[in-house]
């Protein structure tokens, strides 16, 4: 095979994985049990990380307005999370 061709299909190949980041799969490796509630009440968005996939640990994804990198909490903070984030919609309604 000509060296051009398969230096194109290399270089496809390593596009398609990093567009995708279907080549590492972005895990949290610890879980922090405690975290401030001033950072809970700015929490935009949340996502569940299951131990039955790629990753190794349950842990809930916590993506804070103002940081740059989510963080990684205990999977009980959940409730506690939901529960703060209700008051804070009832609040804002009133």
């Amino acid at each position: 095979m000509d060296l051009k061709v398969v230096f194109m299909i290399v270089c496809l190949c390593a596009l398609a994985i990093a567009s995708t980041e279907a080549g590492i799969p972005k895990c949290c490796v610890t879980t922090k049990k405690v975290i401030p509630r001033r950072i809970l009440l700015k929490v935009r968005r949340w996502e569940m990380q299951h131990s039955n996939g790629a990753c190794d640990i349950s842990a809930l994804i916590l993506y804070v307005k103002d940081m740059r990198r989510p963080v990684c909490a205990h999977p009980k903070l959940k409730n506690h999370l939901v529960v703060l984030q209700l008051r804070k919609k009832r609040r804002s309604t009133i």
